[in-house]
């Protein structure tokens, strides 16, 4: 290789100097993955024009065998991984070596813990695989030339916050990296050394890993000619294509790190081959963490998507809905074109029969788990249960078996884990209870201490508390579960049915009869600010309290709206009155602006109670300073 004299300096965005000395000292315990994230991309790039040349045959028609060598230079102390695969341009070289030198960085960094296992498994989750050669090299060189084209370049960089770019020699289409070796790293050069880490990682890769011979040994006072005749290390055999009885879960688990990039082991898998009317293998995983951009709808998502065993597209999205974007796994079709497109995906029945299957199966995974692994389960759960939640609004053939997969804190044991199931919560409901209990809130102290849930302790009825902010939206997707009607336990009318006794509805009665001259006063004095007001059957220790009337959107829900810049019309609440309480008695006992200080303070206390926060909180201090001095 000769280059040019016209080297081009570039700086890494701001922070990477400093990601990159935490990213080599967080793995450093495992240094050999470098290896396997690099060939792990040597053999995408040749997927890629494998799929390309589809459309182009010129593209591979000097060079029709795809392979990835692996050679060293023990007197430069270079360890080289070579592809014919797609190659990169100028452009391709100076954005697309890794996310690390483009977007997240800062973001990437403020996440970093100090932990080296957690620090390990989020940079997996960043797709900084390209850049793990640091860990052993001092100075990396990257050579490419774009199929198609007659240019090459050269990329270079020491890891210190800038690297290189020039004009270069390369005779072929493909990419070279090569990795200067620090001092300490040169065992890495050993040729049984990378033959047991090729078969350890990329056994599973369908690409031929291949490395020279070893040398045939010497005639006596002879020196050892160097072989120059390659051979395959790896299988080179897709894994999914193999029974599943000769795939051990090491295995799995490798392809898993290979597809996803991703440092952590995943949680569960299912591989499943399918022949019949329709003919597919699908091997989908459930990864251990979530990426740091869960929450964008709009990511890139989706299974590597093989047809007949050639490589068509990663983030096949067609397959899998966007509550279920986590999932990582390959799917195989005999059914679709060699030539399929992301456009003829959308409209195929053939894709829309893919995809009912996958969900099945991702959620049949998701059920396993649940019952034979709790722990394992929870962890999911605090990974990805919001993002599951999405899907009772999204997918309304399964959402009986989402709400399954549901978990929620509770009032069963009043701690701020989401562990409680619906199934557990209609096992503990006693005989007289028909209904699922909810409430929802800003947070989850609030939700826990509401006056709402007093009458339903006292009876020792179960409500489950939901704080997330999606949980207002998600809850109202779900009116019934397994025949239990799901109530809010903050709107509408409250009726207990039969976990009330006759004794009891009488006596309610009589209270709301008595009550009525005092009811009247309070609708007098809160006017407007009320759609109703009336005797509670909820409160217990409490004066009173704001309930959403009937049919209405929640108060939370609209708050959740405004939140998110919606032009709301004002929601006026029904104010319930608790007559048996002393201060309602004191309030009852009042005349004129008296008794309307008292039925203001009430009202905001209510509402205080509900949201967190008044409109006017200076005028409720005041009026709150003007009762106590009295």
């Amino acid at each position: 290789m000769s280059e040019t004299a016209s080297m081009e300096k570039h700086s890494f965005q701001t922070e990477v100097k400093q990601l990159l000395h935490l990213m080599v000292h967080s793995l450093y315990s495992n240094k050999e993955i470098f290896l396997r994230e690099l060939i792990s991309n040597a053999a995408d790039a040749v997927d890629k024009l494998r799929f390309k040349s589809l459309d182009n045959a010129n593209l591979i028609a000097d060079d029709p065998e795809f392979r990835i060598r692996i050679t060293t230079d023990e007197k430069a102390g270079t360890l080289t991984i070579s592809d014919n695969g797609i190659g990169m341009s100028k452009d391709d070289l100076m954005s697309n070596l890794g996310t690390i030198a483009r977007s997240g960085t800062a973001e990437f960094i403020s996440q970093l813990s100090g932990d080296q296992k957690k620090d390990a498994n989020l940079i997996g989750q960043f797709g900084v695989g390209f850049y793990s050669g640091f860990i052993v090299a001092d100075k990396m060189t990257v050579i490419s030339k774009a199929a198609g084209s007659d240019e090459a370049w050269q990329w270079q960089s020491e890891g210190e916050g800038e690297f290189e770019l020039a004009e270069a020699e390369r005779s072929t289409r493909g990419t070279d990296v090569i990795l200067h070796l620090k001092e300490a790293e040169k065992d890495f050069l050993n040729d049984w050394r990378l033959r047991s880490i090729i078969s350890k990682y990329s056994d599973h890769i369908s690409v031929p890993v291949e490395m020279l011979k070893p040398a045939e040994p010497a005639e006596e006072g002879e020196e050892a000619k160097p072989s120059t005749e390659f051979e395959l290390v790896n299988k080179a055999t897709a894994l999914w294509t193999r029974s599943k009885s000769d795939i051990s879960d090491e295995e799995y688990k490798e392809f898993y790190k290979h597809i996803s990039h991703d440092f952590a082991e995943p949680v569960t898998w299912a591989h499943n081959k399918v022949e019949g009317k329709q003919e597919y293998t699908s091997l989908l995983y459930i990864p251990k963490n979530a990426p740091y951009d869960m929450w964008n709808r709009e990511r890139s998502r989706g299974v590597k998507l093989y047809v007949q065993r050639v490589f068509i597209m990663d983030d096949a999205e067609q397959f899998l809905p966007v509550y279920l974007r986590f999932v990582r796994g390959v799917l195989d079709s005999n059914d679709l074109p060699l030539n399929v497109s992301r456009e003829i995906l959308q409209d195929s029945s053939v894709t829309q029969s893919l995809k009912n299957a996958c969900v099945k199966r991702v959620l049949g995974m998701l059920e396993k788990l649940a019952k034979s692994n709790a722990e394992e389960y929870q962890h999911f759960w605090g990974q990805f249960g919001n993002v599951i939640k999405e899907g009772l609004g999204e997918d309304f053939s399964n959402r009986e078996k989402i709400a399954g997969l549901l978990r929620f804190a509770s009032t069963h044991n009043d701690t701020e884990t989401q562990d409680v199931s619906l199934d557990a919560y209609i096992e503990r409901m006693g005989e007289a209870q028909d209904k699922i209990y909810y409430i929802t809130a800003e947070s989850f102290e609030t939700a826990k201490n509401s006056p709402h849930l007093e009458v339903f302790r006292k009876k020792g009825i179960e409500v489950l508390l939901l704080s997330d902010r999606i949980d207002e939206w998600a809850i109202s997707q779900l009116t019934d579960y397994k025949d239990k009607k799901l109530v809010s336990v903050t709107q509408g009318d409250l009726d207990l049915g039969d976990l009330e006794d006759e004794a009891e509805k009488e006596e309610r009665e009589k209270v709301e009869k008595e009550s009525q001259p005092l009811v009247e006063r309070f609708k007098e004095e809160l006017g407007e600010r009320v759609k109703e007001v009336k005797v509670t059957h909820r409160l217990t220790d409490s004066p009173a309290c704001v309930v959403s009337p009937e049919g209405d959107m929640s108060a939370q829900m609209a708050r959740l709206m405004a939140a998110a810049g919606q032009d709301m019309p004002e929601i006026k609440p029904v104010f319930e009155i608790n007559p048996e309480h002393p201060l309602v008695k004191l309030a009852a006992e009042k005349d004129g602006d008296e008794f309307k200080d008292w039925a203001l303070f009430l009202f905001d206390q209510a509402m205080l109670s509900e949201s967190g926060s008044l409109k006017d909180p200076g005028t409720f201090t005041r009026r709150l300073n003007k009762l106590l001095m009295k």
